[in-house]
């Protein structure tokens, strides 16, 4: 049985030779069963071994589980990818587990306590600097206030959109190490930000912990120009975490001036190239935003649903979604010739390919991240006092299914019971028929920040 790669494309609709060729096997409804309990997943994991549970007090064989029974001939598991243009059923599933922990650091739930929505917090956006001039569309009330400086006034659509105005005079070697540097940016902000707190409210340093705790939710988004930005949720708690109060004087005035504060004197040093050493800054256009309730929203959108759902829907996405560049890693850069991406991102993949064979920039692992032109840093992170985690939520869900679907637990004491189990990486991916067969049997997508399963 042969299996196609990862990149194989959606499969078509089920026919009806599909079906008397999977139904000859005998073992189209097992298939069904099976397929299903992937929720839609384009490319699962297959593997292959075995698992035995046994009673350790009677040496009783509890269960057994092998992979060479199962109606495809292996264990298929979801491939859990986050990103939508691999896979966008468990991308949905990654999008709304990000708006239930985001949504639980905002007014409480999944063991958060309702008083953290008390809590000051704000929604802020931190930009990159300018590389050069590149294409884009101003805001303006007349024609010539919305042009763009190359004298057009692009569509929405437009392609050549974020790209640079004059390539042979743009940075890109500045481009990619900023978003190379943006990880250590953001960590060396958080420090900044709570000196900031700790110098308004006129406290020694040391002693802030024991008054207030910053929690924050953050995701990063690409700009069309290539260049990463961050969103973050940024709350102040009290000494306890989300569990207690702040004291009365952190107040969303106080965080929003620090936040303003700390970015400003906010700056990562790179390493010495040809002589200079770069400096990293955030950029100028910085947006500080309080969060209302769903309730008092004083005619603002910035309420808790809508910063949930915009920071869930960007965690899902990557470079590929905003710049047209690649999806996965290169392993020659030859194979670009084989994409059809844009050239201010192919230029950006090439410039981080050729800055990868610099000693000095070694630690940046270049090639590695070149399709993501330079970025290396998680692109949804949180502090472990924000809220509860991806983990939980997936362990609440599973142990849902499994109530559902009525699965018996190991046995009446875990601790007596030996699991037994040898699993070896087969592929990825389905034959066309299976692949046919899934997307027939496939639940419809949820939307709109719905809680999955949990």
């Amino acid at each position: 049985m042969t299996f196609p790669t990862p990149d194989t494309p959606t499969a078509p609709p089920l026919s009806p030779k599909d079906l008397t060729s999977l139904g000859s096997l005998g073992k189209l409804p097992g298939l069904v069963r099976q397929l299903t309990t992937l929720g839609g997943c384009s490319r699962p994991v297959r593997l292959d071994g075995h698992k035995t549970e046994v009673d350790t007090a009677t040496g009783l064989i509890l269960r057994h589980l092998d992979s060479a029974e199962m109606p495809a001939g292996c264990l298929l598991i979801r491939c859990g990818n986050r990103r939508a243009t691999r896979c966008p059923s468990c991308a949905e599933v990654y999008r709304q587990d990000t708006f239930q922990l985001i949504t639980a650091g905002l007014r409480g739930g999944k063991d958060v306590p309702e008083t953290v929505g008390r809590h000051p917090r704000v929604f802020a956006t931190f930009t990159a600097p300018s590389f050069g001039p590149v294409h884009n569309r101003p805001t303006g009330s007349s024609n010539a206030a919305r042009r763009c400086r190359c004298g057009q006034t692009h569509a929405e659509d437009d392609s050549t959109l974020g790209s640079a105005l004059t390539p042979d005079r743009y940075d890109y070697q500045g481009a990619v190490l900023w978003n190379a540097h943006a990880p250590a940016l953001w960590s060396r902000f958080m420090l900044n930000l709570r000196r900031e707190i700790a110098r308004l409210a006129g406290l020694p340093q040391r002693k802030l912990s024991s008054a207030v705790k910053v929690s924050y939710a953050k995701v990063a988004e690409y700009q069309r120009r290539g260049l990463v930005h961050f969103h973050a949720v940024i709350r102040l708690d009290g000494p306890e975490g989300n569990t207690s109060l702040p004291p009365t004087w952190a107040t969303v005035d106080l965080l929003t001036d620090a936040i303003h504060a700390a970015a400003a004197r906010t700056a990562v040093s790179g390493p010495e190239l040809g002589g200079v050493t770069p400096t990293f800054e955030f950029g100028t256009q910085l947006d500080v935003r309080p969060i209302r309730t769903a309730d008092f929203d004083g005619g603002t959108q910035i309420t808790e649903r809508a910063v949930a759902a915009y920071i869930a829907k960007y965690a899902t996405k990557g470079a590929e979604g905003a710049t047209g560049t690649l999806d996965q890693r290169l392993r020659l850069i030859g194979e670009l010739t084989q994409w059809d991406i844009p050239i201010h991102a192919e230029r950006m993949i090439r410039t981080a390919w050729a800055l990868a064979t610099r000693p000095e920039l070694s630690e940046l692992k270049l090639r590695a991240w070149a399709h993501m032109l330079g970025f290396r840093g998680h692109f949804s992170t949180k502090t472990r006092s924000y809220s509860t985690t991806l983990a939980e939520l997936r362990r609440a869900r599973a142990d849902w299914q499994r109530a559902q679907a009525g699965t018996p637990t190991t046995g009446p004491d875990e601790a007596s019971t030996l699991v037994l189990s040898h699993w070896v990486f087969s592929g990825i991916g389905l034959t066309p028929e299976l692949a046919r067969l899934a997307t027939a049997v496939a639940p419809p997508t949820k939307r709109a920040g719905v809680a999955s399963g949990a």
